[in-house]
């Protein structure tokens, strides 16, 4: 998965879905206008899809009622074939959001509960029951809820069944669909043994069948092993980039950098999941205080170690920020006008990053090493085979120059000139400006 760069699609959002599902309504298109997206894909060189939920679920898709159906506001397992299959043939794999940690209240066990109460069946099936109080929610026990949720009531992920109820999910999905993989939906809150046995039936099935996990905190070398996960997402690069800029401090990016990918870097050898934005957290342009730092920090994700992500809509710029009781604005109904803002240039400029990044393995292979920090400027080399990288990122508002410590001729892969950046004259920098540098075969580091 190092060569691949994602897509991220929330589904119920890009489709226009109905907020909360009736059960009832006839199954939606949603799926099938999919497909017509993957020209854009192309064009741009994106070439995996990471898709959020889209098993039947009650209201935003993470509280889930059936895992074994598509979502009737999406469309049909059928569709979800088709899907998966027009997406491959286009050289597109296709990762889905598995939602383990909890369901919805709709789930068939939780409605067994609330009908039998303690001669249910499934009363191991949820974590904290209590028969002796009530639920927040009014119900004749109380349960957890995931992070004080009580919509999305959580799993007993130590009860066997619960297990093998998620795994017969899982093998379906891949038989069925021919997925390619699975992002871990709180992957922080899921029992290691669970994973573990989840990686090895995965891997039986699909041999490089790919797991990421969503982690926003601690080692991720806890979750991201052999034998476990293959990668997790990297909010910690993720805060560092925007806030870097925001707050003309590149010794913050310098030390998450190092910390993950420098000589004695924590995950060297893990290619974790890069992302500016997401549908959990602000569009990367309500983000930014500078619109002309966007163009640099999709140059830095594109070129640092790791698979690279965009979300849906952001490669135009968009706009959006949560509030306190609400994410739609960050999950809009996909339409042309997406593509209609003041930042159209961002599309073109990000496609060129890709291309360069896939013409050149060093980036997605290389070593990293730190060469320049100020402030306001920033560089670094990637290594690998003989191919040498340099990138350098100026976040002020003036012009500037770096003298890196390079030697030799340096061509920039984005605007054509040559320089020479350790010599006097130094690397210039436009405002908010980044380079992207190849080492000529006779250039060597100090």
């Amino acid at each position: 998965m190092q060569d691949r760069i994602f897509y991220h699609v929330y589904p119920l959002g890009f489709c226009g879905a109905p907020e909360r599902n009736d059960f009832c309504s006839p199954a939606g298109g949603g799926l099938r206008s999919l497909k017509e997206h993957i020209p854009h894909l192309r064009e741009m060189g994106l070439n995996a899809l990471y898709i959020g939920p889209l098993f039947e679920s009650t209201a935003h898709g993470y509280d889930t009622v059936d895992y074994f159906w598509v979502d009737r506001r999406l469309g049909t397992n059928d569709d979800l074939v088709d899907m998966v299959s027009a997406f491959h043939d286009a050289g597109i794999a296709v990762i889905l959001d598995a939602v383990f940690n909890h369901t919805g209240r709709h789930f068939f066990a939780f409605r067994d509960l609330q009908n039998r109460g303690f001669a249910s069946p499934y009363r191991g099936w949820y974590k904290g029951l209590d028969f002796s109080r009530q639920s927040p929610c009014g119900d004749a026990f109380s349960y957890e809820g995931w992070n004080g949720c009580y919509d999305l009531v959580t799993l007993n992920g130590e009860n066997p069944e619960v297990r093998e109820h998620l795994f017969q999910a899982v093998e379906f999905w891949i038989k069925k669909f021919d997925i390619d993989g699975l992002r871990l939906d709180a992957a922080n809150l899921l029992l290691p043994v669970f994973m573990d046995e989840l990686s090895a039936r995965c891997k039986k099935l699909k041999n490089n069948f790919w797991l990421m996990g969503e982690v926003i905190h601690g080692d991720y070398r806890n979750w991201a092993r052999q034998g476990r996960l293959n990668s997790v997402t990297n909010y910690e690069l993720y805060k560092s980039l925007w806030s870097s800029f925001n707050d003309e401090n590149f010794f913050e990016l310098s030390w998450t950098l190092n910390r993950q990918f420098g000589p004695d870097g924590m995950y060297r050898k893990t290619a974790l999941y890069n992302f500016l934005d997401n549908h959990d957290v602000n569009r990367l342009a309500s983000m930014v205080k500078n619109p002309a730092h966007l163009v640099p920090l999709y140059g830095l994700l594109f070129s640092l170690p790791g698979i690279p992500s965009i979300y849906y809509g952001s490669e135009y710029g968009i706009q959006g920020e949560r509030t306190g009781s609400s994410d739609s604005a960050l999950r809009p109904a996909w339409n042309s006008s997406l593509g209609i803002t003041g930042h159209a240039y961002l599309k073109q400029a990000i496609a060129g990053f890709i291309a360069i990044r896939k013409a050149h393995p060093v980036i997605r292979t290389g070593s990293f090493k730190e060469l320049f920090r100020t402030h306001e400027q920033y560089a670094f080399l990637r290594e690998d085979k003989g191919e040498r990288l340099l990138v350098a990122v100026n976040s002020a508002g003036s012009p500037a120059v770096i003298r890196p410590n390079v030697l030799g001729c340096w061509h920039d892969l984005l605007s054509g000139e040559e320089f020479y950046p350790g010599s006097g004259n130094g690397l210039p920098l436009n405002p908010s400006g980044f380079r992207l540098l190849a080492a000529r075969k006779d250039s060597s580091t100090f």
